[in-house]
């Protein structure tokens, strides 16, 4: 895992962005189509301006599957994912290949048959987050590092849910879903390259919890210092707790 600090959030989304259209156009250089896991939220927006802005990425011949959705949360609620991935991403690029989790109707179903897809091929790079909680994808604390299913159904925390309010998705925490279609810790570990994106200081206690304490599922994100491509882009804020021993050591891939 790679730890880099930048002084800003716009850096940062600039420097991740890059990264994430490099390792996309080597993979379809060499490989001809490329398989990509996307994140959500507010943290991801700008990072996903900035790269859908960047020329030279043969979009149509990527194919996308997310990480998380709601269950039971309609497709046009301004909180959904699928909502989120169309206007942010999809839209903006011309990605023909995509596959949206639906938790409105039959959310295992839509687990068991998402996850068969996702799990057909290797998937080549993973954009992620953290949350308040320290949560990957939404494994909240105490997550399952040992499911090998691709996507799981879970109940979502209370500081998870008070953290959709805080970023104004919902207008309370009783319009929070209790659940949610969850990218499981072991699937994502398997992606070949995990760009997470992790601005603000509202992540520092989660930041700090995950890269200074145990490897834990207390703290899901921990599991990303076992990922020897794992790249970590944090602003001043969201860094603002790690000593400068933990962002020395982390400065190179596999400390």
């Amino acid at each position: 895992m790679i730890i880099q600090v930048f002084d800003d959030k716009l850096s940062l989304a600039r420097a991740a962005a890059a990264r994430a259209a490099a390792t996309l156009k080597q993979t379809l250089a060499e490989r001809g189509e490329a398989r990509i896991i996307a994140a959500t939220g507010a943290s991801q927006l700008e990072f996903l301006e900035e790269l859908t802005a960047l020329p030279g990425i043969d979009w149509p011949r990527v194919e996308m599957f997310h990480l998380d959705e709601y269950v039971g949360l309609a497709a046009d609620h301004r909180a959904s994912f699928r909502k989120y991935l169309h206007e942010h991403l999809i839209a903006k690029t011309g990605i023909a290949q995509y596959h949206l989790l639906d938790g409105e109707t039959d959310a295992a179903g839509t687990a068991r048959s998402v996850g068969a897809a996702l799990a057909a091929a290797p998937i080549d790079v993973a954009f992620a987050g953290i949350g308040e909680n320290g949560h990957l994808a939404f494994n909240d604390p105490p997550a399952d590092f040992e499911t090998e299913e691709p996507y799981l159904i879970v109940d979502l925390d209370a500081a998870c849910r008070r953290q959709q309010v805080g970023e104004g998705w919902f207008a309370s925490i009783d319009e929070v879903p209790r659940q949610a279609i969850s990218m499981s810790i072991r699937q994502i570990l398997k992606t070949r390259e995990i760009l997470v994106v992790v601005p603000d200081a509202r992540k520092a206690n989660a930041v700090k919890a995950c890269f200074e304490g145990e490897i834990s599922p207390l703290a899901p994100a921990s599991i990303l210092r076992r990922h020897d491509r794992a790249y970590v882009y944090l602003d001043r804020d969201s860094a603002a707790l790690l000593s400068p021993q933990t962002v020395a050591h982390f400065a190179t891939v596999g400390s």
